[in-house]
């Protein structure tokens, strides 16, 4: 191999090697090292009508003779919370810890001897309480590329709707969630082209603040009918399958949308059998398990005219 080459392949295997820790930085006259610590606030969290929302500012520090690049580790304080840093940098679940997820982003580049700022943004989607809260468990870690690590515990307090923080309750969020779906009859008509479509009304409740991200539903359909769309349509849906439109939920938030069934041209008119559709909630690629299976499914008939 000409080392032409040499120098090329070992480019290529350090730029893959880590996202946030693209490459070793220099090691200062002596063999000096970085060493990096990193301090948080309290997390203070204002109520709205989608949840509390807040900002947590956390210093990353080199107190070594090197500069540094800086890898964060967060554990969020509540489910499905953390939402990103300020300054736009990229950030994936890496683990789950008590049902909150686990998360790691790029803290930036930091000098030997100089400090930067980085900005986490949070929102817990429960409902606004007329006292305040508090929850412990956050945590930011940084992990410096050939440095020494550090970590902090912050402390987590949500404002009652009034904004006091004194004597705050302990805030306990749900792990299992409480859904229930509704639905109805429908019949399909035939259009110009001979295939037949139909409307459903269906609804959905989210009865508490088990954290999800979004609620996948299993449609069981008779030969030839299928899922052809949703109304409002904000994901793909699929013959056996959708997502309900409109994003994450509140608690107690109940949504009703239409869901179009087709038949194919050719299908008589008449009784076409029964269906169901079956709603579950989905975190972090995983669903959740829900505390009444038994009100998360609908069943209807279905029928032709035209």
């Amino acid at each position: 191999m000409t080392t032409r080459t040499t120098r090329v392949a070992a480019a290529l295997l350090a730029g893959a090697a880590a996202l946030f820790a693209p490459a070793a930085p220099a090691a200062a006259a002596g063999g000096t090292t970085a060493r990096l610590t990193v301090d948080t606030g309290t997390l203070v969290l204002t109520p709205t009508d989608k949840g509390y929302v807040g900002t947590l500012t956390t210093t990353i520090s080199n107190r070594g003779r090197a500069d540094a690049t800086a890898g964060l580790r967060i554990t969020e304080p509540a489910g499905g919370s953390f939402t990103g840093l300020d300054n736009g940098s990229p950030w994936f679940t890496v683990g789950m810890e008590q049902n909150r997820r686990v998360v790691e982003s790029y803290g930036g580049r930091v000098a030997a001897g100089a400090s930067v700022t980085v900005r986490l943004d949070f929102q817990v989607w429960t409902t606004a309480r007329a006292y305040p809260m508090t929850a412990l468990g956050g945590s930011v870690a940084v992990v410096p590329d050939g440095g020494v690590s550090d970590r902090d515990s912050f402390r987590t307090v949500f404002r009652s709707t009034s904004g006091s923080v004194r004597n705050p309750r302990v805030y306990r969020q749900a792990t299992e969630t409480d859904l229930t779906i509704r639905g109805g009859d429908v019949t399909l008509t035939r259009q110009a082209d001979g295939a037949l479509l139909g409307r459903m009304p269906v609804t959905v409740r989210y009865g508490n603040d088990a954290p999800s991200f979004r609620l996948d539903v299993r449609a069981g359909l008779p030969a030839g009918v299928e899922v052809w769309a949703t109304d409002p349509q904000d994901l793909p849906s699929f013959p056996d399958w959708f997502d309900v439109p409109g994003g994450r939920f509140m608690p107690g938030e109940e949504r009703t949308f239409d869901v179009v069934l087709r038949a194919p041209a050719g299908t008589p008119a008449g009784a076409l059998g029964s269906g169901s559709f079956t709603v579950a909630a989905v975190y972090e690629s995983e669903p959740v398990v829900d505390v009444d299976p038994a009100d998360n499914t609908t069943s209807f008939d279905i029928s032709a005219t035209g």
